[in-house]
């Protein structure tokens, strides 16, 4: 049997939690393994269940989700991916947690189909979840912080051209066809670039990239 995927979904809405189990739950990969009607709730759910992925909305009365990815990033030993639930693409708030932590963002006007692979993608972790977007909302933050960022990492050459293909959205296989390495090879490369980086995952590396000025939204 293949592995199932645990998930916390957080929003103030009750209708919308349903809706979104039902949907989840239909999954036979997918189980929703617990609720919170507020992001100041998800460290000590986060603690208790374990989820590989916490399905949250940016915007919440109290406690946002900003502040609970931040949260869950400080103080979880192995904190899970966070994907973001928002109404706009464009809303800062969704760029502040991403920037916070947050590994993508699906809309709410989402098909099903689209929330269920959203949720597998940051599961899996290999590949970007809607690099045009990202691109979007990180292409007017470049700035000389960025920049000596991404020089204190001294990526090498073939470390900068597996990001660049990073932020184009590419999973590791298809960056493995476009370089002509191995899926493993890929794979080394991508850790290195996290870890020189110091980012916890694709996401936060490629707003880093953006960031720095090393991508543009024109050129990518």
């Amino acid at each position: 049997m293949s592995q199932v995927t645990g998930v916390l979904l957080v929003d103030d809405e009750e209708l919308v939690r349903m809706g979104l189990r039902a949907v989840i739950d239909a999954q036979p990969d997918l189980r929703v393994i617990g609720e919170a009607a507020d992001g100041a709730e998800v460290p000590p759910l986060v603690a208790r269940l374990r989820p590989d992925v916490v399905l949250m909305d940016v915007r919440m009365p109290a406690t946002d989700g900003i502040q609970a990815t931040r949260q869950l990033v400080a103080h979880a030993d192995h904190p899970p991916r966070v994907l973001l639930i928002t109404t706009f693409e464009n809303d800062e708030y969704v760029y502040a947690a991403l920037r916070a932590g947050a590994s993508g963002f699906v809309l709410k006007r989402a098909r099903p189909t689209q929330l269920v692979d959203a949720v597998r993608v940051v599961a899996r972790g290999d590949s970007l979840l809607f690099p045009a977007a990202i691109r979007r909302l990180a292409g007017a933050y470049a700035n000389s912080e960025g920049a000596a960022r991404l020089a204190d990492a001294r990526l090498t050459a073939r470390e900068l051209d597996v990001l660049r293909r990073m932020a184009a959205g590419r999973s590791n296989a298809e960056i493995a066809d476009d370089l002509v390495l191995s899926v493993e090879t890929v794979k080394t490369h991508v850790g290195n670039v996290l870890a020189k980086l110091r980012t916890r995952d694709r996401t936060q590396a490629v707003i880093a990239a953006y960031e720095s000025g090393l991508i543009t939204p024109a050129c990518s």
